[in-house]
């Protein structure tokens, strides 16, 4: 798996999770800023050809999918089947990680609402059927 382009998709789940209701709040960006930075960057060697962290790229793709006005469940959609083709190399650090920044940036706002927690059991689900074939 190329990191950069798991954490690419990476971004696109958490702007799932934070447009879930129809708005990103900017509490819900600053979450996933801070976690990124603070969980991601500091485990993560690899960086492109501009020198940049990989792990910066779950940012670029939020504020991507957030300009576009991305359709949420597609970006969900988009992650999880992401992750289907590459599940080998999504391992329990990296699903650990993914549920973690998640439900940060799910909670962020007000706490979590109904729509958030329907896609934060989803992706939980998926992760746990990753579990079982490990």
């Amino acid at each position: 798996m190329i990191y950069k382009n798991f954490y690419a998709e990476l971004g696109k789940l958490l702007y799932a999770v934070a447009k879930s209701d129809g708005k990103v709040a900017e509490k819900e960006r600053k979450a996933m800023h801070e976690k990124v930075v603070k969980d991601l960057v500091p485990v993560e060697n690899s960086t492109d050809e501009f020198g940049t962290d990989s792990a910066f790229y779950v940012e670029m793709q939020f504020e991507s999918c957030q300009e576009q006005s991305a359709d949420p469940e597609t970006c969900f959609i988009d992650f999880i089947s992401y992750v289907d083709d590459h599940h080998s190399a999504f391992d329990a650090k990296l699903r650990r990680a993914t549920v973690e920044i998640a439900d940060a940036v799910a909670g962020a706002f007000y706490n979590t609402n109904s729509k958030e927690r329907d896609m934060l059991e989803r992706l939980k689900h998926k992760i746990q059927e990753f579990e079982k074939q490990q």
